[in-house]
């Protein structure tokens, strides 16, 4: 097995603080490495320096010749002034036909979720994370000997977690990424890196093995921390209660590790949790009753929605990029105009609310201060804590507390801003994407704390592990103006989505199509016309589906004749247009008389 990338006694450091500390390791053909490690531990680092977009300060990198490799991390610049269709294609050298007519790459464009974007949209109009699609895309078209990936799953939902798994299963090439992500890691890796303390450990397998292998570890050594010990023992239990699917078959000693967790309780006493949320909000939480939501350009997200959130209940959200969850949180948190019906909270609620955004920090304060800020004390579940003390068991040292708060990384000002909410003690939470930016140990810290805490919960994430953790119930916008209990969880919602996907979106004026809303009657008649034009559109969407394949096989024998290739690509872009247009007619009939 021919060695891609070897490294030699390799160390980089920052100032002082060594962050890669006479490392050695090798990347094989193959290969299929998950990184993980602390924030800020150096892991963004040794994938600079196995690609070689930063040199190390000692030691020796050697790479085989020929080497076909692409790098996406979280500090890749895109060209200025570059259209998503340069960047994508830079390294192809295609024409528009040629790639179009490529179904490698529209399924990369599709499942990367930047086919909407438009080829000709100049970078400089995208979002921050459109952009890291983007430059995700642009590697992913390419036939290369290796990936390197940092935190690709950052910006994309479950589906797009779920489809970029999927789609690394099948390349040759190898792949060493960095990942928070605990489904991804679990479903991709054969072996995974832990960097800590200037070192790099190797485990075989992914996140359940690397857990296994912890847990053990902890248990043989007499100097391992308790704490952390501890939180080990209760992710492997939780592992080990879960489908099978979670964990790859043990390659350890399954005997010990089944008498470690022998005397763990569950994660939590949901029972007593519900009993005592009861007793702190009373019999009314959150209630939306009749309620649509609206984009400001009047699409329909949500329509005759009513939900009642119950004492004590814990739920996960999940639905494609702009179905409408962060705005379905923000009616629940009072903090968006409704286009219809009412918001009903009460007395006793205390809303804790973690936003995407960072902008609420105190920048001029401490760590510790901006904690402090808030209350000096508070219960988690039975328990009080100092200010201290919640910041350390969410990763900041006694040290580290005493940082401008204006220095922390993005990170550790997500830390920062979900221990402020904590501190607060709210019986209500509610929570956007708060695994973005942090790191494993910190979720499983997160989740701990979540495990014991009496309220009603509402989170969107795109962490299935998270989910599955310290959820309850799932539902879904599956776009259609209703909101979905999922039975099945997560896998029911990928289910769901690919055997119906979204419908268009309805503006204001339309009749909703949502689970909630009665169907219009329909006349015999009326059904009978549908259903011929349904037939009628069927027909037309294959006929155009075979001229678009023969004017891509036409384009292709034309590509040295100019004025030809000018009418075919006239041509296909009408039919496109066409077939388009037919598919979205076919929606709208389906979507009425279903």
């Amino acid at each position: 097995m021919t060695n891609l990338i070897n490294l030699e006694q390799v160390s980089k450091s920052f100032g002082v603080r060594p962050l890669l500390d006479a490392v050695s390791l090798g990347i094989h053909e193959g290969d299929r490495i998950g990184v993980v490690g602390l924030n800020g531990g150096g892991k963004t680092t040794l994938l600079e320096v196995l690609s070689g977009v930063a040199e190390p300060d000692s030691g020796r990198v050697s790479r085989v010749g020929g080497l076909r490799m692409a790098v996406v991390t979280q500090r890749g610049v895109l060209p200025p002034g570059a259209s998503v269709g340069e960047v994508v294609l830079a390294e192809l050298g295609d024409a528009e036909h040629e790639w179009a007519g490529d179904a490698r790459i529209r399924n990369v464009l599709s499942g990367i979720g930047i086919s909407g974007l438009g080829m000709d949209t100049p970078i400089d109009d995208l979002s921050g994370g459109e952009r890291r699609r983007v430059a995700l895309a642009a590697a992913l078209v390419q036939d290369l000997d290796l990936l390197v990936l940092d935190e690709p799953t950052n910006h994309l939902d479950v589906e797009g977690v779920q489809w970029l798994a999927e789609h690394l299963l099948a390349r040759r090439s190898a792949l060493v990424v960095v990942t928070h992500d605990r489904w991804f890691l679990d479903t991709i890796a054969t072996s995974t890196w832990e960097v800590v303390g200037g070192r790099v450990e190797s485990y075989e397998g992914g996140y359940g093995d690397w857990i296994f292998a912890r847990a053990e570890r902890a248990r043989q050594s007499d100097s391992a921390e308790s704490k952390r010990r501890n939180l080990a023992r209760k992710e492997l239990a939780w592992l080990r209660r879960g489908p099978q699917a979670r964990t790859s078959k043990p390659r350890y000693r399954v005997e010990a590790a089944e008498a470690l967790i022998a005397d763990v309780p569950p994660p939590r006493d949901s029972v007593q949790l519900s009993a005592f949320a009861r007793r702190r909000l009373g019999k009314i939480v959150i209630e939306l009753e009749d309620v649509r939501l609206t984009t400001p350009d009047d699409r329909v997200l949500v329509d005759d929605l009513t939900w009642r959130l119950a004492p004590g209940e814990r739920v996960g959200l999940v639905g494609v990029n702009g179905s409408g969850k962060t705005t379905l949180l923000r009616a629940l948190a009072g903090d968006t105009t409704l286009a219809a019906g009412k918001r009903v909270q009460g007395k006793t609620v205390q809303i804790g609310w973690l936003r995407q955004e960072l902008d609420d920090l105190p920048i001029g304060m401490r760590v510790l201060e901006a904690v402090q800020d808030i209350a000096e004390r508070t219960m988690i579940g039975d328990k009080e804590i100092s200010a201290g003390q919640l910041a350390e068991r969410l990763g900041f040292t006694p040290a580290r507390q005493r940082t401008p708060v204006g220095d922390l990384s993005g990170g550790e000002r997500r830390r920062l801003q979900l221990t402020r909410i904590l501190m607060a003690e709210p019986n209500v939470l509610l929570l956007d994407e708060p695994t973005n930016d942090l790191d494993i140990d910190t979720l499983q810290q997160l989740e701990d704390l979540l495990d014991g805490w009496p309220g009603t919960l509402v989170v969107i994430s795109h962490d299935r592990y998270l989910i599955e953790r310290i959820c309850d119930s799932t539902w879904a916008l599956f776009g259609d103006g209703g909101l979905t209990n999922l039975p099945g969880g997560i896998e029911e919602y990928l289910r769901r989505r690919r055997s119906n996907p979204i419908r268009p979106a309805r503006t204001a004026g339309a009749a909703p199509s949502g689970t909630a809303s009665a169907p219009p009657t329909i006349g015999a008649a009326a059904q009978r016309t549908a259903r011929k034009e349904l037939g009628r559109l069927e027909r037309t969407i294959a006929r155009l589906d075979d001229r678009e394949r023969v004017l891509h096989e036409q384009l292709a024998e034309a590509a040295t004749d100019p004025d030809r290739l000018a009418t075919l690509d006239a041509e296909l872009k009408r039919v496109v247009a066409e077939k388009e247009s037919a598919e979205e007619r076919w929606l709208e009939l389906a979507a009425a008389h279903e």
